[in-house]
């Protein structure tokens, strides 16, 4: 799923005959050249990354009309063990919908188990990173109006933003951004397939990872080998009812871990002895940035940027820390240490937005979000106002219709969880996993980090690759613990998906 600080998080239709791409058209006349991603290693570049190589190859603009001689360019990467003998190929996603994905092969560098014994492939899907791109113009009304405030006049701006966001999607991102949807990125990903020479590929997606992960089997049955979906998203339903549990998945994780985590923390923080008096202390203070915004060295803090940095720092537990530094700080509680806040470029808002709004049908109009937000919010202030999926509701919708994954015919599939998971909850999961045949259920107990694999759970980390590697599928759904909220001071945060993020920064384009 889309997440984080002021860029705004962005994180069922009837099953069809669709047209789905010659395998023997495209893939002969295409080769990769594939060359070194970095021609200066960054800082923060993991051992190893200096092995990452990046490439392109061009794929029809609509599938569904390929005789139109328009095509995209699709950037992609690869990590190759250090011997060159790779025994399978990994396609990874980091999820969004339309996080660029070139830099995430680097996360595995630490996982040796899998990164010396397969080819991993990272991929800028088509309309963000290095791919063809789709935008909204640079324009964003996410955080101008705080969500909380339901008069007519602040009604009038959140959703006349919402419906002048999908304008500007639609109008700047011209005719390829009807053509950025899961339907079109699965035919991407099996040409992709072909041009590497490979038979049968397995796929490691996360959060909206698993959208695509489960619809590229949907689609490719018989081209994927293992499939391990990582932070689930309900892949069986809609995209607008999955947003629609936000609120309540986030209202959980930041009430019963974060809250009392940083009132365990009193003597560092300031902001409370116990979770329900930290909880006020984040009203108090959420009050006052509105009525006197605080200017830092990475941006304005208004109200309704303290939302954002707290739903942001709920995704993983290394960044409780920093997140309730800057909480803390803007309450006026300890002496600020100024740092900067990482941002998403506009190609992936632009992708996010076709991928929800193209895929599949928005039910309602204003009214309907109106009367849906003030509800969710009551119920879940912290997230509940906050409604992703908006624009969807005012946008021109192609003829879009997705199969409908279901698992039949798919390889054995291992889903893995946590209770509670922000962005992607847990009932999602659990809904997808009991309508997706062969799927089998890895549950990570007293947990709430969103991305497990290869972040330092070892019980998931050996499941994981038990079966992704050795190619052992477990027999019955299984339970992990979770990893232990750290200390203020025991920060790990280095092998995360905001460090490859960062990372994406410097490749060479």
């Amino acid at each position: 799923m889309l997440r984080r600080k002021t860029a705004a998080a962005l994180a069922v239709v009837t099953a069809t005959s669709l047209l789905i791409a010659p395998q023997a058209q495209a893939a002969p006349t295409q080769e990769i050249e594939w060359q070194k991603c970095f021609d200066t290693p960054p800082p923060g570049l993991p051992p190893g990354g200096e092995r990452l190589e990046c490439g392109s190859f061009t794929a029809p603009m609509d599938w569904n009309n390929q005789h139109n001689g328009k095509t995209i360019t699709i950037a992609v990467s690869r990590l190759t063990p250090k011997n060159g003998k790779a025994k399978s190929t990994v396609f990874t996603n980091p999820g969004g919908p339309g996080g660029p994905g070139r830099t995430i092969p680097l996360l595995y560098l630490e996982r040796p188990k899998l990164s010396e014994n397969a080819e991993i492939i990272g991929i800028d899907v088509r309309g963000t990173g290095a791919s063809s791109n789709v935008t909204c113009g640079s324009f964003n009304a996410d955080g101008l109006a705080d969500p909380r405030d339901r008069s007519r006049a602040n009604l009038d701006l959140i959703y006349g933003g919402m419906e002048l966001l999908a304008k500007f999607c639609q109008t700047k991102s011209g005719e390829f951004g009807r053509y950025v949807s899961t339907d079109q990125t699965v035919k991407d990903l099996d040409l992709l397939r072909q041009v590497l020479g490979k038979k049968k590929v397995s796929w490691l997606g996360y959060s909206g990872g698993s959208w695509m992960g489960a619809y590229y089997a949907t689609y490719f049955p018989k081209t994927l080998d293992r499939i391990v979906l990582d932070s689930n998203v309900d892949f069986t339903l809609p995209w607008q009812p999955i947003f629609d549990d936000w609120g309540m998945a986030f209202e959980r994780r930041f009430r019963v871990d974060f809250l009392p985590w940083v009132a365990k923390y009193d003597e560092v923080y300031h902001l409370g002895k116990t979770g329900e008096e930290v909880r006020r202390s984040y009203e108090r203070t959420r009050a006052q940035l509105n009525a006197q915004p605080v200017t830092r060295p990475e941006g304005v803090y208004n109200g309704v940027t303290l939302d954002y940095l707290l739903r942001g720092t709920l995704y993983n537990k290394n960044s409780f820390a920093d997140g309730a530094r800057t909480f803390a700080e803007l309450a006026g509680a300890v002496p600020a240490r100024m740092s900067g806040l990482a941002s998403y470029p506009d190609a992936q808002l632009g992708t996010a937005y076709s991928i929800l709004c193209n895929d599949t049908p928005f039910h309602g109009g204003r009214k309907y979000l109106e009367r849906d937000g003030a509800r969710d919010g009551a119920k879940w202030p912290l997230v509940g106002y906050t409604q992703i999926a908006g624009p969807c509701a005012f946008w021109d919708r192609p003829d879009v219709k997705l199969k409908q994954p279901n698992g039949i015919g798919v390889a054995p599939t291992l889903m893995v969880q946590s209770v509670r998971d922000p962005a992607t909850p847990v009932e999602q999961a659990q809904r997808a996993h009991r309508n997706f045949k062969g799927s089998v259920l890895l549950t990570v107990e007293d947990e709430g980090d969103h991305g497990i694999y290869g972040f330092g759970n070892g019980c998931v980390d050996d499941v994981v690759e038990r079966y992704l590697v050795d190619g052992v599928t477990p027999a019955k759904d299984l339970k992990c613990p979770g990893v232990p909220l750290p200390a203020p001071d025991g920060q790990a945060g280095q092998n995360s998906l905001e460090n490859v993020r960062r990372l994406a920064t410097h490749l060479d384009k």
